[in-house]
């Protein structure tokens, strides 16, 4: 990959502060506005508020592990971070886009790289119709709540959720319902990433419920619209032995 200029990012925890010293003393760098590439130390968390930071912009993102799982990163390492760069490969994602009404009737948007998620707020579980291209698919889900996850999202809590991996260029979405009680044996559903999946909250004074966005969270929910967005393709770059599609692929195979 061509580039002219780099900048690094880091968390604040002590592992990641360390390297970003460290590297600021071995390569020339320039402001995160200006860079060609950015490099984010840390975990898959701070490589998501990262990405979020400059999708827009468009700027593509170079992870190195500091964190736990790292699914998002590359290998740590403070040698031939040039040479590395120049070889890594880019995967273009699509972001999920949120729309979002409270009982109080705002309106609320965000944008997602794993997952949109519906949680109930109280000790009383969820009801939620959804509607799927304006067509009604489920009357009343009765649940702890429902996720729409994106390829790349489809190992972080889509999997915890007992929800399918989804390969990369697939064109599909994970809907994944959260502890369902009704129906009792629902598992979900795999759709087109160009579905609109639109979920209203039943009883939304007496079952809360709130919306998630990555890290957008809006309480007091009671309709959610998501959307794949068309007009924003966050960039993430990797080693080439180490890219994401092999990943998701590999995670398939683990016990």
């Amino acid at each position: 990959m061509k580039f002219k200029s780099i900048a690094i990012l880091a968390d604040e925890h002590p592992p990641a502060q360390e390297a970003v010293e460290k590297l600021q003393t071995i390569y020339d760098q320039v402001s995160p506005e200006d860079a060609d590439i950015i490099v984010a130390l840390g975990g898959d968390g701070f490589m998501l508020s990262t990405v979020h930071q400059f999708m827009e912009k468009g700027t593509p993102i170079f992870g190195m592990n500091l964190g736990t799982v790292g699914f998002l990163m590359n290998e740590y390492s403070d040698e031939t971070l040039l040479e590395r760069l120049s070889k890594c490969e880019p995967i273009e994602l699509h972001a999920l886009s949120m729309k979002a009404k409270t009982i109080n009737g705002d309106e609320y948007s965000a944008l997602a790289i794993n997952e949109v998620s519906l949680l109930r707020e109280s000790r009383l579980a969820s009801k939620i119709r959804i509607t799927i291209d304006n067509v009604e698919r489920m009357e009343e889900l009765i649940c702890d709540g429902i996720l729409i996850s994106t390829s790349a999202g489809s190992t972080a809590y889509n999997l915890s959720a007992y929800g399918p991996i989804i390969p990369l260029g697939t064109g599909l979405l994970a809907l994944t319902p959260i502890s369902a009680f009704r129906p009792r044996r629902w598992r979900g559903a795999l759709l087109p990433d160009n579905t609109v999946i639109r979920f209203e909250v039943l009883d939304p004074k007496i079952r809360p419920v709130s919306a998630a966005a990555d890290f957008t969270e809006i309480r007091n929910v009671v309709s959610v619209e998501v959307k794949q967005e068309t007009n924003l393709f966050p960039k993430i770059l990797f080693d080439p032995e180490h890219n994401l599609e092999e990943r998701i692929l590999k995670e398939q195979f683990l016990s």
